[in-house]
């Protein structure tokens, strides 16, 4: 053994993030001590990153099958059928340590790694999304943080031409020393044309292609599966760099190479590089890998096979052809200027042997990398009850206008226009206009099919009850998808949460989780993909749980879709899924009462989830009936935020409401979910159909044409007003000016 691939020490095995007894089981499996690549291939694949050791027992608990579910967890996309012989393939993933490290490529090659996620599969992405959280408004790394991540995130997605399409961003004093970026895809693929990754043919040729391995990312897996320090800004040689015309050239090179017919299987080199696309390819297909380290390409010299099994270099992928197919699969790579080079075979074997300078480097049993990984069953304690406090305890004595202008310029609710600006949204222009509702709309090219798309999380709640705040954030893409007309199909999640040994945050992810999975199952919308990022700590402070869903639905023609802009004069507002006579509201746990009161710890709005499903029942077959012109779900800030919105979404027209007798904040600012407020010129036919399904509705107003907002205890505030409180907010921020 050379000095180069030392056999190691419990020490070094501690250092790559694996415990004592994790070491012990290694050696017990290999039936020796392991050389320096045999351990750093198991910290990789132990990883919790990689392996999910402490949430994959809770994980199984989802539902995860459907009529539409062609692909479910366990590959590096999920797949749906969305109809006419299509299908959606989607994914979102995190890059949270490493965009605090190196925000621009760290948040450039999260973008790049779930677009391989997605073309891996077949498919050819069509958009992306984000999910951001960011420390506090007023934290001096803010502003840093959040333009290097925006312009990392529109660098890497503009130039590779995928349109930046929606997302959500939220700050909070949680996040000031480990922030969130959360990135998903997705692409479209003939249904009956999804590729996977199981390797298959002992004796089939193992090809690398892509751009050259370097040093960049080395153990960037180990990395994101442990908690910061304040040292860890010097961690950026474990940060990737990306190189979006390198990603735009393989993904086109692969595509054309799957259509060409020679791929037996392909995967990603994403978390973990080689090693992670080696062992899972030839576990998957019960299989072996040989492969020759020295024939991989690389950028740098005296790479050791440490270092090359462990970099996380970007834009690579790893192909096992059909053992005719080298030339015409060469000629293609070969056409795009990217490496191809045999670097091994598939063996029966059942092992990953690992060649280097002419002898053997690594053999180690396949099995125990993916089999054998550690499953715990971490200690986990619930989050204590936290009291329902009344509206008439939170509410304060200042004006509903002043509270709604206050509301509209806060880090909550003000515009993120300073942001989504930066993305190219339009490029491969099949973005639909009616994209600027709750969901994200994307035509089916040459079609009148189109995807909604949404990501949802609310922190605040989670933290506050783990399960209903799981249960909400399905809730809430649920009603963002329906909102626009479409059918919600399945879902995407991506698990941010703190350090899982510590029983308070296991009972977190343990509640979230059970909450997401009632509401997925309840809601019809199984889980086929996701992400699990955890020990986001620093110095032991946790992050705002963060549990965000990514959800995908259909619409079978986009002209019929609505969005949240008011569209005429004279037609009713109704808010559907609220009883007449109600004029209280929820508002501990709110916006409201983060904003406009010292926050005492509440419960948060409970969620109802059969009310949930006959509600986005009823609207989306009263948006296909077109009873329906304008539509958008209440969330955060209540029902006066959302009119709000809806009348600088307009063309020129506004509101007018009448408030119920007795009505105050809680009314106008409270968080009670399942409600939409709907402009409609068929009021009494809605609520005809929802008292049939046993819902609620209350009218509210109308329409008028002129762009304001008017309320029957003398509010008046025009579009302009609301406008500017609203536009400011995020400028202010990012100027580091929060006075």
């Amino acid at each position: 053994m050379t000095d180069r691939n030392p056999i190691v020490s419990l020490d070094d095995a501690l250092g790559m993030g694996l415990t004592a007894e994790e070491f012990d089981r290694i050696c017990d499996h290999m039936g020796r001590v392991p050389n320096l690549t045999e351990l750093g291939v198991f910290s990789a694949m132990w990883s919790e990153h990689c392996s999910y050791k402490s949430s994959k027992k809770w994980l199984k608990t989802l539902p995860t099958t459907g009529a539409q579910v062609i692909q479910g967890p366990g590959e590096n996309a999920g797949v749906i059928d969305i109809g006419d012989g299509w299908a959606a393939v989607f994914k979102i993933e995190s890059h949270n340590h490493p965009s605090y490290i190196e925000p621009y490529q760290g948040a450039a090659t999260g973008v790049g790694g779930i677009l391989r996620d997605v073309f891996t599969m077949g498919a050819r992405p069509v958009a992306l999304l984000n999910a951001l959280r960011f420390g506090a408004p007023d934290h001096e790394l803010t502003p840093y943080l959040a333009s290097g991540v925006v312009a990392g995130i529109g660098g890497y997605g503009n130039c590779i031409g995928i349109p930046t399409v929606g997302g959500e961003v939220n700050f909070d004093a949680s996040y000031n020393g480990n922030i969130l970026v959360n990135a998903m895809a997705v692409g479209l693929a003939r249904a009956d044309k999804i590729f996977y990754s199981a390797a298959s043919g002992a004796g089939n040729p193992v090809i690398y292609i892509g751009a050259k391995t370097g040093r960049d990312g080395i153990h960037g897996a180990t990395m994101a599966s442990a908690e910061f320090s304040e040292e860890d800004a010097s961690k950026r040689p474990t940060v990737q760099v990306g190189d979006p015309f390198a990603g735009k050239l393989l993904m086109e090179a692969s595509l054309e190479l799957m259509a060409s017919d020679s791929v037996v299987a392909i995967q990603d080199m994403g978390a973990a590089g080689l090693t992670s696309s080696s062992v899972e390819m030839a576990a998957k297909g019960g299989l072996g890998m040989e492969i020759d380290l020295d024939l991989v390409p690389v950028r740098e010299d005296h790479m050791s096979a440490y270092e090359i099994m462990l970099s996380e270099s970007q834009e690579r992928m790893l192909v096992v052809l059909k053992p005719d197919a080298t030339e015409k699969a060469k000629a293609i790579l070969d056409k795009w200027d990217l490496d191809f080079a045999t670097i091994g075979t598939v063996t029966d074997s059942g092992h990953l042997v690992l060649m280097k300078d002419g002898g053997l480097a690594a053999d180690i049993p396949l099995a125990p990398l993916v089999d054998d990984a550690p499953e715990y069953d971490r200690p986990h304690e619930d989050s204590p009850q936290l009291p329902v406090i009344s509206s008439a305890d939170l509410a304060t004595d200042d004006s509903m206008k002043d509270v709604l202008l206050t509301l509209l310029g806060s880090h909550h609710l003000c515009s993120r226009r300073w942001i989504w600006e930066q993305y190219d949204r339009d490029v491969m222009a099949d973005t639909v206009a009616a994209s600027t509702g709750d969901a994200a709309l994307v035509r089916v090219h040459g079609s009148q099919r189109g995807l909604a798309i949404s990501t949802d999380c609310t922190p605040r709640y989670v933290k506050a009850d783990p399960i209903t705040g799981g249960k909400q954030a399905v809730a809430e893409a649920y009603r963002n998808i329906s909102a626009s007309g479409a059918l919600p199909l399945a879902v995407t999640n991506n698990l941010n949460f703190g350090n899982p040994e510590k029983p308070r945050i296991m009972g977190q992810i343990t509640g979230s989780v059970m909450g997401m999975g009632e509401a997925a199952k309840a809601l019809g919308t199984p889980v086929v993909s996701g992400n699990v990022s955890l020990y986001n700590e620093t110095d032991g402070n946790a992050i705002n749980p963060a549990p965000v869903i990514g959800m995908v639905g259909v619409i079978d023609d986009v002209d019929g879709a609505v969005g949240i802009g008011l569209t005429a004069a004279e037609n009713t507002l109704v808010i559907i899924g609220q009883h007449p006579d109600k004029n209280d509201g929820w508002l501990g746990c709110s916006v409201y009462a983060d904003v406009m009161t010292d926050n005492p710890d509440a419960a948060p709005p409970p969620v109802d989830l059969e009310a949930e499903a006959l509600t986005g029942q009823l609207i989306r077959q009263a948006i296909a009936d077109n009873q329906i012109n304008a539509c958008h779900d209440i969330g955060d800030g209540g029902v006066l935020p959302a009119l709000a919105e809806m009348v600088m979404a307009s063309g020129g027209f506004g509101a007018e409401i009448t408030l119920p007798a007795g009505a105050g904040h809680g009314w106008a600012f409270g968080e009670d979910q399942n409600r939409y407020v709907i402009e409609t010129n068929s009021p009494d036919a809605i609520l005809a159909k929802a008292k049939d399904l046993g819902l609620d509705g209350q009218v509210i107003g109308q329409t008028i044409p002129s762009a304001e907002l008017k309320s029957s205890d003398g509010m008046l505030i025009s579009k302009d007003e609301m406008q500017q409180a609203y536009e400011q907010g995020l400028p202010r921020i990012m100027a580091g000016n929060n006075a």
